[in-house]
């Protein structure tokens, strides 16, 4: 069953990678558990998507990307310029403390399994799904091979 937004469609997912396979891997992944996907290769053409849309519920980003912001960075302007809009980061080289995150972002290191993905951005758009925000919150280590 598809999440569904007050527009009665999936949750729109922002998802910001800038490794083409990894990007194309995490839009099957996030599509295939029913959500909408709009792509963006790096956080400029992010933030473009955000300006131009107002049904994105959730942004799914790396930490490590090129232009003049990070992911992290992202998130931060995210947070304060959409703060209806979830955040999950990602890396696999950083690893941010909780007070370098923004408020309300949860944080998965890399290598992740698909379920912990799909697992954070549930509780991050639907408040009622098993994972609760505070589960969510913490960072979460996961040792197995994934995306």
């Amino acid at each position: 069953m598809a999440l569904q937004t007050v527009s009665a469609g999936p949750a729109v997912v922002l998802i910001v990678e800038d490794d083409w396979l990894l990007r194309e891997l995490a839009i099957e992944l996030v599509e295939t558990a029913g959500f909408a996907v709009v792509e963006a290769g790096d956080a400029e053409e992010a933030l473009a998507f955000l300006q131009a849309r107002s049904d994105i519920a959730a942004l799914f980003t790396d930490i490590n990307m090129p232009g003049p912001l990070d992911g992290l960075e992202l998130a931060h302007v995210v947070g304060r310029r959409w703060p209806s809009v979830k955040i999950l980061v990602a890396s696999g080289g950083l690893r941010p403390t909780p007070a370098e995150l923004p408020p309300s972002c949860a944080f998965l290191e890399k290598p992740y399994r698909g379920e912990a993905v799909i697992a954070h951005l549930r509780a991050l758009v639907d408040p009622s799904s098993t994972l609760t925000g505070s589960d969510c919150s913490h960072r979460t280590r996961v040792r197995e091979e994934g995306l």
